[in-house]
């Protein structure tokens, strides 16, 4: 069940509201898990066992290792090496679909997926990490863990957060009808993001992809992979727009985790601003203690390279993907080195958007010769400016590119923030209520026969 499904948004969401509002203060934490266990239920039995098994290894090797390492240092490295190795096993094993003997083992079905699995496993490391490192203790309530793993409005995008920050928004939980308010507008933003700008854009992504790259136009070529990372943007923050929105509902102020990075002046600005909380942990649990460990500042040069590496493979465990992220820390890298030149500032936006445009060729393609084969065409490696299709694809899709160009970016925010006119706030705010009536208006009525862009999301 997605968030933008009609059974989650008219049924599961208000049910769930509903019930979690009228539950004493005290039982809240276990109406939560309740509902996050109906919410899992719906991708099937198997995933249900699936998450409830793994939330029971992790939450014992946890202990094992807290109890161990007050008593012996030395001895707490058992659990922890068994806990890292099972996680990241179980995230290669799934992710890839490689190891047919677990499916058999586990008496899985052919296709079967545990939806999030890479967000989950990225917190239950890095949770197990800090135990391990006495940076925190292990909870000692396995309800509290459990959502810390599969709470739902975290489950599908995250975002990615330590356990003490977890602990510090649950702790901190406020309702009302203010919260109410505010986590409805961000719902529905995430879903117009979704529906309305990144199924349009998957729809002109897939008309440019479904061509020969072999006698695709560069025009084309171009377009095709502006409206995929343009998609893929719109698809992954609005999926985390309606989650942190959920989460307001009831309460709870998860930080978002995209901020507007489309059009950076600075591949570092992209980088920092891109999935914030999932780049901050290959920071923190990478580049950090491995970096800090060198004197060479080459060494961490790589070391940084190497992070990005490994982020690119999570994200779509290819060895494009892996190239993907060697390509953005080797930008970060050298852009670092002419911060100073006065053409980068000149021309920052431009290169930033076309550098992010070319390397998400790598996260586009199945493999690296299709990649190449994408950018040959870019290129105008086959003698072909424009074609039949370039002009069909303009005409239609044209508007579009532009308003969501326009819409990745913070300009109406910054112009309302930067406002001296009170009226004008005023008439805003009034507004937005009915805005959001409409756009859900809206977005009902073409999620039927929208939906698409799912099948963009390297599964997370």
């Amino acid at each position: 069940m997605e968030y933008s499904s009609l059974l989650f948004i008219y049924g599961f969401l208000p049910v769930s509201l509903i019930l979690y509002h009228i539950t004493p203060k005290k039982l809240k934490e276990g109406a939560m898990f309740l509902l996050s266990v109906i919410f899992c239920s719906f991708f099937g039995v198997e995933y249900l066992l699936f998450i409830a098994a793994y939330i029971l290894v992790n939450y014992t090797v946890l202990r094992l290792t807290d109890v161990l390492r007050k008593k012996n240092a030395i001895a707490c490295f058992i659990p922890f090496a068994f806990g890292m190795v099972f996680d990241i096993f179980a995230l290669f094993a799934f992710r890839t679909e490689r190891f047919s003997a677990v499916y058999s083992m586990l008496r899985l079905h052919e296709g079967f997926f545990p939806v999030g699995i890479s967000l989950f496993t990225l917190s239950a490391l890095g949770y197990l990490i800090d135990v391990y490192n006495g940076r925190v203790s292990s909870e000692k309530s396995i309800v509290r863990y459990s959502l810390y793993i599969m709470m739902f409005p975290r489950l599908l995008m995250g975002p990615v957060l330590r356990y003490d920050v977890f602990t510090r928004i649950m702790n901190s939980r406020r309702t009302g009808a203010n919260e109410l308010g505010k986590g409805l507008t961000l719902f529905i933003k995430g879903l117009a993001k979704k529906v309305l700008a990144a199924d349009t854009l998957y729809a002109l992504y897939i008309a440019a992809a479904a061509y020969d790259t072999g006698e695709m136009s560069a025009v084309t070529a171009w377009l095709g992979i502006t409206a995929y990372i343009l998609c893929l943007y719109f698809t992954l923050s609005g999926v985390s727009d309606m989650g942190a929105g959920i989460g307001y509902c009831f309460g709870y102020r998860f930080p978002q985790s995209f901020n507007y990075p489309m059009f950076s002046s600075r591949i570092r600005y992209f980088a920092a601003k891109w999935h914030v909380q999932v780049i901050h942990w290959f920071r923190n649990y990478i580049t950090k203690p491995f970096a800090s460990q060198m004197k060479s500042r080459y060494i961490s040069k790589l070391i940084f390279i190497g992070a990005w590496t490994a982020a690119g493979c999570w994200y779509s465990f290819t060895v494009s993907g892996a190239i993907w992220g060697a390509l953005m820390g080797t930008a970060i890298v050298v852009e670092g080195r002419l911060r100073k030149s006065r053409m980068l500032k000149a021309t920052g936006i431009i290169y930033t958007f076309l550098l992010v445009t070319v390397f998400s060729v790598f996260i586009a393609s199945d493999t690296v010769s299709d990649a190449f084969g994408y950018l040959f065409a870019m290129i105008g490696g086959n003698r072909l400016l424009t074609d039949t299709l370039t002009l069909y694809l303009l005409k239609s899709y044209l508007v579009v590119l532009l308003v969501t160009m326009y819409a990745s970016t913070d300009l109406f925010r910054n112009m309302l923030l930067r406002s001296r006119r009170v009226l004008l706030r005023k008439v805003f705010s009034a507004l937005t209520p009915v805005v959001m009536v409409v756009l859900l208006a809206v977005c009902t009525a073409l999620i039927s026969s929208s939906g698409s862009s799912e099948m963009l999301l390297m599964r997370l």
